[in-house]
């Protein structure tokens, strides 16, 4: 597979991260390219996060959130569900917690 990284999240689903989607969230044209030295970071929020928010339109989507104290962000990062199993969609900062 062509993944970075595959993990069980806090409610034990699987959830990987593709180096396609890591290339494009990354990538010096992005606007959240500043995202390349958070990897860990992403892991953590996934595995500990402070909220889980289900999308209200679309409850095979979710944003988990990781709030960084020493930066006064959250880190966000979006999953969407297939077949039981978690691909992350995005990831960046914001300073609110975003409800869809």
């Amino acid at each position: 597979m062509n993944f970075i990284f595959e993990i069980v999240d806090k409610s034990e689903r699987k959830i990987h991260l593709t180096k396609e989607r890591w290339k494009h969230i990354t990538s010096p044209n992005s606007l959240h390219s500043y995202m390349v030295g958070y990897l860990e970071e992403v892991k953590k929020t996934l595995i500990q996060p402070d909220k889980i928010v289900i999308h209200s339109l679309d409850d095979k989507k979710a944003d988990y959130y990781l709030h960084l104290k020493e930066k006064k962000v959250y880190l966000l990062v979006g999953v969407k569900y297939l077949n039981g199993t978690g691909f992350i969609t995005t990831s960046f900062f914001t300073r609110k917690l975003i409800r869809i």
